[in-house]
C-alpha cells in the first residue's frame, strides 16, 4: 500500500495551491489530509469518503480548503485557496478503512508529506 503525494511548493498569501494523492494496493473507504508546521502538533485538515457523501474540515480551514475524490483513479485532492503564511507544513495524505475527522483517531496509513510554503 502506498499513497504518494504531490503537489507542494511556495507560493504567496492569497494564492492557491492544489494537492494531489495517489493511493495504491488497495482502495479505502477514507482518505484525508494532515499538517504539521514546525514546532507544533500534527493538525487534522480534511477527510472524505469513497463517495464523497462525509466531508470533514478542520476549523482553521474550512471555507478555504476543498476537498475532493476521484473512486475510479483512487485518488484524493485538495483544493487550498486563500492561502496564509500560518497554513505552512509539511502535508500528509491519509487513509484508512473507517472515516476520521481529528487527530482523536489517527488513520491507519500515511505517505510522505509534501511541504508547502506559504510566504508573506
Amino acid at each position: 500500500v502506498q499513497l504518494q503525494a504531490s503537489g507542494g511548493g511556495l507560493v504567496q498569501a492569497g494564492g492557491s495551491l492544489r494537492l494531489s494523492c495517489a493511493a495504491s494496493g488497495r482502495t479505502f473507504y477514507a482518505m484525508g489530509w494532515f499538517r504539521q508546521a514546525p514546532g507544533k502538533e500534527r493538525e487534522f485538515v480534511a477527510s472524505i469518503n469513497v463517495n464523497g457523501g462525509d466531508l470533514y474540515y478542520g476549523d482553521s480551514v474550512k471555507g478555504r480548503f476543498t476537498i475532493s475524490r476521484d473512486f475510479a483513479d483512487n485518488t484524493v485532492s485538495l483544493q487550498m485557496n486563500s492561502l496564509k503564511p500560518e497554513d505552512t507544513a509539511v502535508y500528509y495524505c491519509t487513509a484508512d478503512l473507517s472515516l476520521y475527522s481529528s487527530t482523536t483517531a489517527l488513520p491507519l496509513y500515511w505517505g510522505k508529506g509534501t511541504l508547502v510554503t506559504v510566504s508573506s
